[in-house]
């Protein structure tokens, strides 16, 4: 697809130089006319309230009419909602006082096809090492209050947990328990050390493929409680292994936002649903190519799709816990937000090198909705930078 020239931009390269870039149109996605084929939620970011006078390292201060309105967008393109998770900056600058709000308010405005799946966890345990019946209670405590909202469960993988288990036994006595209370299926989310080095050797094994036959043993024994599992381990095929050994009836959800396209398409063999940060930032895209995909059009799916691959490994790229910073940074400069400050002060996570490449690859993508105000706003950052 020829796209035009609209008009440039000076932006920092290696080195110390500046390079006039070219912005194009952008390319544009009609909403979905119907169910898409595959299972998609996108993991939604918060907005930051840049007017509280709380402290941004310590509170986590939320415009809730802004953060709604971004759910209502990505519910519009057709996505599920997964609230309150790592994409939400959930125990890295949001706490589950704060979540469960979060939850709240995202489910009262639910409406007629609007889905929503909600993370609980244990992170509002205190510091420190907590013995095993009581990090089941404190799964307990949040799986309740979400059940209490009338929601559904994402069972997040908890940091308590991973500092506190001797053997896989332990792994097993909390899941186990924890699946044997919940009111129907929730989604297990497995998150790999690159998300959260704290989560490193889950499930008791540090290498991954011995921890996944230890989960796999659990959802086997609790398959009537999975809805499925989404894994992040920013390894194809190590989800697609896992995929094809998953007990029946329990999905897949990919959460690997390098090589999404190809596992959403999937072989003869099977596919994977997704539950993506990274569909926070192309949902319009990802939603065209998903329609796409839902009417046989495998060429025009990678037409759309194809050109967000890079845009996604680079907001994802190591440290790969930044990656929201560079989720919330698409959301500003494509005006679903009136500024570019995070909860927890995370806006200063990455360089300016990296925004600047992250503009050039949401242009090379299409996904620069109004180029003339993305632009304003990369040169807003720069002047704040010291580069304009």
């Amino acid at each position: 697809m020829k796209r035009d020239v609209l008009l440039s931009i000076d932006l920092p390269a290696g080195g110390g130089k500046v390079e006039t870039y070219p912005v194009r149109e952008p390319r544009r996605f009609d909403r979905p006319a119907k169910p898409f084929t595959r299972v998609a939620y996108a993991a939604a970011h918060v907005v930051a309230d840049p007017f509280s006078p709380k402290e941004p390292w310590l509170e986590a201060a939320i415009d809730w009419d802004a953060t709604l309105a971004y759910r209502r967008h990505l519910w519009s393109w057709g996505f599920g909602i997964a609230e309150a998770m790592d994409t939400a900056q959930r125990g890295m600058g949001l706490d589950w006082e704060s979540s469960l709000e979060l939850i709240r308010r995202t489910l009262a405005e639910t409406g007629p096809g609007c889905v929503v799946a909600s993370g609980a966890g244990t992170d509002h345990l205190p510091p420190g090492e907590h013995a095993i019946d009581r990090i089941i209670a404190a799964y307990e405590e949040q799986c309740a209050a979400i059940e209490k909202l009338g929601g559904r469960i994402i069972l997040m993988a908890s940091r308590a947990l991973a500092a506190a288990a001797r053997s896989t036994d332990d792994y097993a006595k909390v899941y186990d328990r924890i699946l044997g209370q919940v009111r129907q299926p929730v989604i297990i989310h497995w998150l790999g050390e690159m998300f959260d080095p704290a989560l490193a050797g889950y499930w008791g094994k540090a290498d991954h493929l011995e921890a996944m036959d230890v989960c796999l043993g659990m959802l086997a024994r609790n398959a009537a409680k999975v809805d499925g599992i989404k894994i992040s381990l920013l390894d194809k095929d190590k989800e697609i292994r896992m995929r094809r050994r998953l007990p029946a009836g329990v999905r897949m959800y990919t959460g690997d936002d390098f090589n999404f396209a190809e596992l959403i398409e999937g072989d003869a063999q099977g596919y994977s649903d997704a539950l993506l940060g990274i569909f926070d930032s192309i949902a319009p895209a990802a939603s065209a190519a998903l329609s796409s995909l839902a009417a046989k059009d495998g060429a025009t799916y990678h037409d759309i799709l194809g050109p967000t691959v890079p845009l996604s490994r680079h907001i994802f790229k190591a440290p790969t816990r930044f990656y929201k910073t560079g989720v919330v940074f698409m959301a500003w400069l494509n005006g679903h937000q009136d500024h570019f400050v995070m909860v927890g002060g995370q806006q200063s996570a990455r360089s300016v090198l990296h925004f600047a490449e992250l503009f050039r690859l949401a242009d090379a993508a299409g996904l620069l909705q109004d180029p003339a105000l993305a632009c304003a706003r990369m040169k807003q950052l720069l002047a704040t930078h010291g580069c304009a």
